[in-house]
């Protein structure tokens, strides 16, 4: 029988993983005890890539045990309507959606964790992207997207992790995924709790996590306490626009990162990477990136009916070898309160060039990609669990999003853009509150 679970991430798999098939049996026993250190919380593997939020986060999943396999499901959806003010503007009935099952059993003296993760974007997204104002990376039809955010892979990972630990608090730990997600960034945006409940991406997902879809991904991490060291192989560009591809290529980019975690609230990480031809678009230029975030998590004292989740992020971009450089600042909040309802914020302010300003055409043959000034976007929004439906948590809710953009960009796009998303939200788990 399926059980659900809304607890910490750590309590996931509350044990440490130990080097023998009978203490996998004893964490079975003991799997809703809290985590006793940062390796135990690296071991649940329920955020993106090898990444790390606050072992305090919750996460909701369906689990189940099949002989000595942990089997866990967990996922987020949505059917989502936008409306945008703005010359620029458009409207649009989409879904955005992604689900990941995974399985964890002991090998050897340590874990092995197999897992892949879905989407049906490619089917729920027509003409290749959704709107949203002042987004702009990667390509619909040969041409750049201008004001739209393109989907996600039918398969945005398949991956396998091995985690060995080498003592009471160190675990050395490798992934390999034809497609998955490097050491660079903060937890990509569709799994963060503080961005859980809002249906579109980020405008600095290309200068933060754009990397958590790439090919042939080699990462070797080493945790010791708090403390945690990754490096990363892996191909450098974008995934193309069909999207229903497995996609593959040589691995001529890399990645570290240096995560920290002091406390069971508190997660932080700063990464650089060197991405080999990122852009189809730029087929010649290469990319340095850095990033740096820090992520809290509060639960409630009634864990069930409660928590706040936070996430500050910086992202840069340098092209090379022109030095065109792009940041990219965030502030995300959600705060679960009174068990059904969901508060959520995103404030951010990003770095546009002048493609944005040529719109959905094919660049001209001298064109050269220039700085066009930056944008503040402010959301706010809202959303609260309705019905009553077998293993599926759903609720409704909307977001509005209010622009200021820079004055080079207010002669596209107007002095006060805006947009509105009203949306329906489903996800594996079940209803545990009253």
């Amino acid at each position: 029988m399926l059980r659900f679970f809304e607890t910490p991430l750590a309590l996931l798999l509350a044990t440490q993983i130990a080097a023998t098939h009978s203490a996998f049996a004893q964490m079975q026993m003991t799997m809703n005890s809290p985590p006793e250190n940062f390796t135990q919380a690296i071991e649940a593997h329920t955020t993106s890539g090898t990444s790390a939020e606050p072992a305090s986060t919750p996460v909701p999943m369906l689990m189940t045990m099949r002989g000595s396999w942990m089997i866990m499901l967990h996922g987020n959806g949505f059917v989502a309507d936008t409306q945008q003010t703005s010359p620029r503007g458009t409207d649009k009935l989409f879904s955005t959606n992604w689900v990941m099952p995974m399985a964890q059993h002991a090998v050897g003296h340590g874990q092995l964790t197999l897992r892949t993760m879905l989407s049906l974007e490619p089917a729920t997204i027509t003409g290749r992207q959704y709107p949203l104002l002042f987004q702009q990376g990667e390509t619909a039809y040969g041409k750049p997207i201008a004001d739209g955010q393109h989907p996600h892979n039918f398969v945005m990972e398949l991956a396998a992790l091995y985690d060995l630990p080498l003592g009471d608090r160190t675990l050395l730990s490798f992934y390999a995924a034809p497609v998955g997600d490097p050491a660079i960034g903060p937890t990509a945006y569709p799994h963060r709790a503080s961005a859980i409940e809002s249906p579109v991406g980020t405008l600095g997902h290309h200068q933060e996590d754009s990397t958590h879809i790439s090919d042939d991904v080699v990462t070797f991490g080493l945790t010791h306490g708090w403390l945690r060291l990754e490096a990363s192989g892996f191909h450098g560009r974008e995934p193309n626009e069909h999207r229903w591809q497995v996609q593959q290529g040589s691995i001529d980019s890399w990645s570290a990162r240096l995560t920290l975690q002091p406390g069971k609230n508190w997660s932080g990480q700063y990464s650089y990477g060197r991405l080999h031809s990122p852009e189809a678009l730029f087929p010649a230029e290469n990319q340095e990136r850095m990033t740096a975030s820090v992520m809290y998590n509060r639960p409630s004292r009634q864990k069930e009916s409660g928590n706040w989740a936070t996430t500050l992020a910086w992202g840069r971009t340098r092209d090379l070898p022109d030095n065109l450089i792009e940041n990219s600042y965030l502030l995300e909040s959600t705060l679960r309160f009174r068990a059904r309802n969901y508060a959520f914020t995103r404030v951010e302010n990003v770095d546009r060039t002048s493609e944005l300003l040529l719109g959905e055409q094919i660049l001209p043959p001298d064109f050269h990609e220039e700085p066009a000034g930056r944008v503040q976007a402010y959301t706010f929004g809202y959303d609260r669990d309705i019905g009553r439906l077998p293993h599926l948590v759903t609720a409704l809710g909307a977001q509005v999003t209010a622009y200021t953009p820079g004055s080079i960009l207010q002669t596209v796009y107007g002095s006060d853009p805006m947009g509105v998303v009203i949306f329906l939200r489903l996800r594996p788990g079940s209803q545990t509150h009253p």
